[in-house]
């Protein structure tokens, strides 16, 4: 063993990265036009639009629509976008793979410049079927770009920068939705005439991000481990870290190619079998879960209901929701500014904590606002307190830790069922919070505060802090509580055991 030891090269210290100009510029190039129109497409779906479905439909039958014709279009428009997303995250695995990461940013604009076309000229055609139908295209555009673009910026970003870079996700998708609240204001586009320019204007960060990607460098961990082309991953390194001292990147990157070589390529199906893997997929299928079903959308739905029960008129809680847009970005900003030095975990549990401790409290002020009216305005509260809590933590943080998790070899895998989990637990509370809110009301509000409570017991009792560590760090804590050896460490048993005996090693999944 001592032999062994003498003769191991010690290992190359890493270089701590900087955000250089070209590593920025290709992080907001990627994020501004996908994760950007992601958010905005969220938060454009307006009520004057069931005017337009109402004046259509009229002029076509001569009679206007009954309650459940209208409720039924208007339900179609509002989930036909996870749905889309769905069919989004099933078919990014094949595009990252075949396409690379920025090629398929690049092909995503199709679905994204196409349907803002249709959109924009369906007022003009007096065709509301062009909107339900463009919201499909853009679920698939939002499920594309939600997988490939933090796949995309964590294999850009230096260790000591991914959390930072990971987060870019969530604080573009969050800018997206406050400028949507902006131009869905009554005086701006939020009208009869200018909503068409309302929903064309979700082209533009596409084609934006058509004309500058081009110019930035593919994933180097694409380049090398999938492609075996090192000297593309050198010139990719050379660009984004702005230096030539790249041998302990490059190191790493070869030890994780030779751990893909070890588990093979795989599939969603043997991902879903792997042991090896077992408390990785769980762990992004809580994350993703949690985020959805810890009541997010069921806040967002209820607050103007909230903000009128405090006296807030109907004409100004347009108002009170682009502040609580505020309060999201300036919250996910600090979380991109503290998940390199509070780590994910803390973040995740503190997120999780504040929207329970808010869905509690909210239950109360729901039960009673009637006998003390000024609980109402304790509602408000609630509601701005729960957006901060979900912004520092539970929004941003599991698309750096999704991210970190995996490997090369099981991440496109990976994200394929990360992202039908998000679409699908979207649709189910989209489709169910409404049944749930007039079946028992208030107290639908305690069935999220358990939610939060058992996804941050979870990531309590098992995920580990990812801050600073590499993807092969990372895997060997994994590979512990999997109760499985790396390839390496098989490597040094039989080293360590001398000749090999007649008997046949025990293979394992790895």
């Amino acid at each position: 063993m001592e032999n062994k030891e003498a003769g191991t090269p010690p290992p190359i210290p890493s270089r701590e990265g900087r955000l250089q100009p070209t590593l920025l510029l290709a992080t907001l190039s990627a994020a501004f036009g996908s994760a950007f129109q992601y958010g905005y497409n969220l938060s454009v779906v307006n009520t004057v639009f069931k005017s337009f479905y109402n004046e259509t439909y009229f002029e076509r039958h001569a009679t206007f629509m009954d309650g459940k014709l209208m409720l039924l279009l208007w339900s179609c428009t509002v989930s036909m976008f996870p749905l889309g997303g769905l069919l989004g995250s099933l078919v990014v695995g094949l595009l990252v793979d075949s396409c690379g990461r920025k090629g398929t940013l690049l092909i995503n604009n199709i679905f994204a410049i196409v349907p803002a076309i249709l959109m924009g000229v369906s007022k003009v055609a007096k065709a509301f079927e062009l909107i339900i139908f463009s919201r499909v295209v853009l679920g698939v555009c939002a499920g594309i770009s939600y997988s490939a673009l933090p796949m995309y910026l964590g294999e850009l970003a230096p260790k000591n920068l991914r959390g930072l870079l990971g987060t870019m996700t969530e604080v573009f998708v969050i800018i997206g939705v406050f400028l949507a609240q902006i131009f869905s204001l009554q005086v701006i586009l939020g009208n009869p005439e200018g909503w068409p320019v309302l929903l064309a204007l979700t082209g533009v960060p596409a084609l934006l991000q058509l004309l500058t990607l081009p110019f930035f460098p593919e994933s180097p961990r694409y380049s090398l481990i999938q492609k075996g082309d090192e000297a593309a991953a050198r010139q990719a390194l050379r660009r984004l870290r702005g230096h030539m001292d790249l041998e302990a990147e490059v190191e790493d990157m070869r030890a994780e190619a030779q751990a893909e070589r070890a588990e093979g390529h795989l599939s969603v199906l043997r991902l879903c079998a792997l042991q090896s893997l077992r408390w990785q997929l769980l762990s992004i299928v809580v994350l993703m879960a949690g985020q959805q079903l810890s009541g997010i959308n069921a806040i967002n739905y209820y607050a103007d209901t909230i903000y009128a029960s405090a006296g807030v008129e109907a004409a100004y809680s347009q108002y009170v929701t682009v502040g609580s847009g505020v309060v999201n970005i300036v919250m996910t900003l600090t979380s991109a500014v503290l998940v390199e030095r509070l780590g994910r975990r803390r973040l995740l549990l503190a997120g999780y904590g504040i929207c329970g401790s808010a869905c509690l409290v909210l239950t109360v002020v729901l039960l009673f606002q009637n006998k003390l009216s000024e609980l109402s305005y304790l509602g408000i509260i609630c509601v701005f307190a729960y957006i901060a809590g979900h912004s520092i933590g539970p929004s941003p943080v599991p698309s750096v830790v999704r991210t970190e998790i995996f490997l090369q070899s099981s991440r496109r895998a990976a994200f394929m069922v990360d992202g039908a989990v998000h679409w699908l637990t979207n649709f189910i509370v989209g489709f169910l919070f409404p049944s749930i809110q007039e079946a028992i009301g208030a107290y639908s509000f305690i069935i999220f505060a358990g939610i939060c409570l058992l996804t941050a017991v979870y990531i309590y009792m098992v995920i580990p802090e990812t801050k600073g560590k590499t993807f092969v760090e990372i895997n060997r804590i994994f590979a512990k509580r999997n109760r499985v050896k790396l390839p390496e460490e098989k490597k040094e048993e039989t080293i360590d055991a001398g000749p090999p005996t007649l008997s046949p090693a025990k293979e394992t999944l790895f």
